[in-house]
């Protein structure tokens, strides 16, 4: 369903329609825009990382467990003796452990290379927010700002008038992230 279709809306076009099940028109576009972002990226990513990932998740699953299961105890009970009509050919079962010491270096990697793209998804993720954090206080300073005035203009004083001051600044990131590592500094040194 595209919801950024514009439809007519009390005579204007808007630039969404109404979402279905009571979903805000804003809130369904933002859910279209984060999946169509979401599979986009999916496309894009290369062809090891979608086999990393596709491993990864596969190594996470019951299904790869019960494998195991089966595979790790058909080979010990070939072994240890309970099944006797086999030959043992790993009684000490150092094979074994050598096979699934090498799997593991194997799945390991695949789940870092799987947690490093993840990673990366959510520094953009983190970055995002940090953009509309900065807007949205950007333009509560602005509303501050012009409330300020209008009262001022119909003569009207509030009991916040102390605070006003310095809820007009705009906030400066930079200074915010320079006391943030400033304080970093002196909790790690002590």
């Amino acid at each position: 369903m595209n919801l950024s279709a514009s439809v007519e809306d009390e005579g204007r076009t808007t630039p969404t329609r109404p979402a279905a099940d009571g979903l805000a028109p804003a809130l369904a576009r933002n859910i279209e825009a984060i999946v169509e972002r979401r599979n986009r990226d999916a496309k894009s990513a290369s062809m090891e990382e979608r086999v990393a990932a596709g491993i990864s998740k596969f190594a996470g699953s019951m299904i790869f467990v019960y494998i195991h299961l089966g595979l790790f105890g058909a080979w010990i009970a070939c072994n240890i003796g309970p099944v006797s009509f086999v030959r043992p050919w790993d009684p000490s079962l150092v094979v074994l452990a050598m096979f699934a010491s090498v799997e593991a270096i194997f799945l390991s990697t695949f789940v870092l290379i799987n947690q490093n793209r993840m990673a990366a998804a959510d520094d953009a993720r983190a970055d995002l927010d940090l953009q509309v954090s900065l807007l949205n206080e950007h333009e509560t300073t602005k509303l501050i700002k012009m409330t300020e005035q209008i009262a001022r203009a119909l003569n009207v004083g509030t009991e916040t008038d102390d605070e006003l001051t310095e809820l007009k600044r705009d906030v400066a990131p930079e200074a915010v992230l320079d006391k943030i590592a400033e304080a970093d500094g002196e909790t790690s040194s002590s």
